[in-house]
């Protein structure tokens, strides 16, 4: 059983001069080892959950606990975590070895200890030899990297990563999330990584929070969040989504434009009205005779690995293919899906409702 290392219980967070709570009654458990990520748009509370964490921001009720002890009232600097900002907050005056060698200079460690230290976590990140670098003479990907090692070099329990990749460019981005994955994964240290991305969320984490109007809306692994979106807003801010209205005629059997389609969910009450999405990529082109749908192909867009081709169905309903093949613009073609692509959704279904109705009908 994975140990838990920082535990929220109804953290609520309100500013003064604004009526709704950044924060409402948040829940969860962080487990030693991992990577997390929280997900979410801007204003959803994200960051102030991390600037908890560290220290820098008080809960205005609830509690947060760090193995097993409450911290509420533990000052910033005796807590056992460092944060890597978005904008890296280094030095510009200190050269590599000064950045990363800062921390422990304030803990007065002998000069033997901090030299071995620093060079060991420039090794970590493959920094080794840039130790007299000037922070001006540094990528962008360079100056994140050194960011990291003067964190790590504290050695804490948790690292705080406040959209660190934001202002990279793709590739570089792209690169660096393998290195931080990869360096989480040889450190062991627990990450809690903050951002807006979805697909970076989706590439580097052990789990996912899904955050929005200052509320855990779900939280698993990538493959669940992806696959089994509990709501609307899940569905849709976690990559591409159709999502169109149906009902869910009994167990296994739903319906959604003017058909009957079997499916692999249930649990709900018969003929419910729901949500029934499918992702672009589980919706293959075929002729209209052999599609479960027939649509009419209006754009198509290339994308590199796929063409992203949007079609309306006879009802006005939009839907969004991802698919190897070109399309014709303006022809019919026939869709055709599996039943385990079509996943249902009830309205506004809570986390906690969607995992009891799960164990109701596995049972």
């Amino acid at each position: 059983m994975e140990k838990t290392i920082i535990a929220f219980q109804d953290v609520v967070k309100q500013y003064e001069d604004t009526q709704d709570a950044v924060l409402k009654n948040v829940s969860f458990e962080i487990e030693e080892g991992k990577f997390y990520t929280l997900l979410g748009p801007s204003g959803c509370g994200k960051t102030t959950i991390l600037r908890m964490i560290a220290g820098f921001t008080e809960a205005t009720s609830g509690d947060i606990f760090f193995n097993g002890k409450r911290i509420n009232d533990v000052p910033a600097n005796k807590r056992p975590v460092n944060t890597v900002f978005q904008d890296y907050a280094l030095f510009p005056h200190m050269n590599v070895f000064e950045n990363v060698a800062f921390g422990l200079k304030i803990k007065k460690l002998p000069k033997k200890e901090i030299e071995k230290k620093v060079i060991d976590a420039l090794k970590m990140v493959q920094l080794a030899g840039y130790e007299d670098r000037e922070i001006n003479e540094m990528s962008g990907g360079q100056r994140q990297r050194v960011a990291i090692a003067r964190a790590i070099v504290n050695e804490p329990s948790v690292l705080l990563l406040d959209e660190p990749l934001s202002a990279l460019d793709l590739k570089l981005r792209t690169d660096m999330q393998y290195e931080l994955r990869e360096l989480q994964q040889r450190l062991g240290i627990t990450f809690i990584f903050v951002t807006h991305d979805q697909e970076e969320a989706l590439a580097m984490s052990d789990v996912i929070f899904v955050m929005n109007k200052g509320k855990i809306v779900q939280s698993g692994t990538p493959v669940d969040i992806y696959d089994e979106p509990i709501n609307h807003f899940v569905a849709d801010f976690v990559g591409e989504s159709n999502i169109v209205a149906g009902t869910m005629v009994e167990d296994y059997r739903v319906e959604f434009v003017g058909k009957s389609f079997e499916c692999v969910d249930g649990g709900m009450r018969p003929n419910e009205p729901v949500e029934v999405v499918i992702r672009p990529e589980d919706l293959s082109i075929t002729t209209p005779e052999k599609g479960k749908l027939v649509v009419k192909v209006d754009t198509q867009l290339f994308r590199g690995v796929h063409y992203e081709i949007i079609c309306y169905d006879a009802d006005g309903n939009e839907w969004m293919v991802h698919s190897t093949r070109k399309a014709k613009e303006g022809s019919k073609v026939g869709l055709s899906f599996e039943p385990e692509d079509i996943h249902v959704m009830r309205f506004n279904e809570s986390e906690e409702d969607f995992d009891a109705r799960l164990e109701s009908y596995e049972e």
